[in-house]
């Protein structure tokens, strides 16, 4: 069966429903119930760990029966096992819902299989819907549950010629207010910044999330320093809401392990061009912000240091996702090209 003008519809809205759920280390996760003529029924989203999953919000709306013969429409495969809420995937077939239809795959060592469990049950299931809508929502998560650590976004700013700096190493500022107030909405939705000392040494960043009239964003990331040298006790980023992490750099898996077992998900890595460097050579690198200002600075600061690579043959690929127009600014986003 091919899905509906109905569902789809309903999809799209189920990813806006879980957006209203928190960031954290559950996935952001949006229901919609539609009787068989497509109607909407009821509605959910997932409202943070410990609580009712999307499906289960949605199907307390209704009354008994009310769902027998319906289709629910979700983000997220229906999960399949039991931690602090029950499967969902259970909870469908109890209801009656005759067919599902859901966006991103879990890929989770635990919790996958509901889709299988629904089919067994008899229920019509449709998967992989707008796909790459679906996954783009818990990228995040995904790659927790795919590579076992925090999913890694790189930016860096750089003039048109990729210098981030000046030759006397200053860099306040190349790109303009546009580009730095979305800097700061990014930083706002990471679960941890990180830097090396170099940066903290010459541009000294607060390293906290602000809105346009300087307050502070609600959500701060815990700041990280990487390296051995000593952070100032004059420091701004002493003063950051919460206290900040430092960490010699020897290991970065290490590093990244240790922030997932501290909560973060989201790591937004800012500089400098040798950190960046260090992630990307090391293939722990899921993202990259590459804000471009339309200016030259020539000189040798340039905006990445060494990745390893010593001959075109062995350059790192990568995918064009998204181009915006920032003020005078352009971002590019890119992903590493598999392979």
């Amino acid at each position: 069966m091919s899905v509906t003008d109905a569902e789809r519809s309903a999809l799209r809205h189920a990813f806006a429903l879980a957006t209203n759920g928190p960031r954290g280390l559950n996935p952001q996760v949006g229901a919609v119930i539609l009787s068989p003529e497509g109607a909407v029924l009821a509605e959910g989203w997932h409202h943070g760990a410990g609580t009712p999953h999307a499906e289960i919000d949605a199907l307390s709306k209704l009354g008994p029966d009310a769902a027998r013969g319906a289709t629910a429409v979700v983000t997220l495969e229906p999960c399949n096992h039991t931690g602090r809420t029950g499967p969902c995937a259970v909870a469908l077939i109890e209801a009656g819902v005759a067919r599902v239809v859901y966006s991103a795959e879990d890929p989770g060592a635990v919790s996958s299989g509901g889709a299988e469990r629904l089919h067994a049950a008899g229920v019509d299931v449709e998967g992989g819907v707008l796909r790459e809508e679906g996954e783009d929502l818990i990228s995040s998560w995904l790659t927790v549950q795919r590579l076992g650590r925090p999913h890694v976004t790189v930016k860096w700013a750089q003039s048109l010629d990729g210098r981030a700096a000046a030759s006397d190493g200053t860099s306040q500022w190349i790109t303009g207010p546009d580009a730095r107030a979305d800097v700061h909405r990014r930083r706002s939705r990471a679960d941890a910044i990180v830097v090396g000392t170099g940066t903290v040494l010459a541009d000294d960043p607060e390293l906290t999330a602000r809105t346009a009239d300087g307050s502070l964003y609600e959500d701060q990331p815990r700041p990280v320093v990487v390296g051995i040298r000593a952070v100032p006790q004059e420091a701004a980023l002493r003063r950051h809401p919460r206290p900040f992490m430092q960490d010699e750099g020897e290991d970065l898996r290490d590093l990244l392990d240790r922030l997932r077992e501290l909560g973060a998900h989201r790591v937004f890595l800012e500089g400098g061009p040798t950190l960046a460097a260090s992630f990307l050579r090391q293939g722990l690198v899921d993202e990259l912000l590459v804000y471009v200002a339309p200016t030259l600075i020539g000189g040798d600061r340039v905006a990445v240091g060494d990745i390893g690579v010593t001959t075109i043959a062995e350059q790192r690929r990568l995918e064009i996702v998204g181009l915006d127009r920032l003020g005078d600014d352009i971002l590019v986003t890119l992903t590493p090209k598999e392979g």
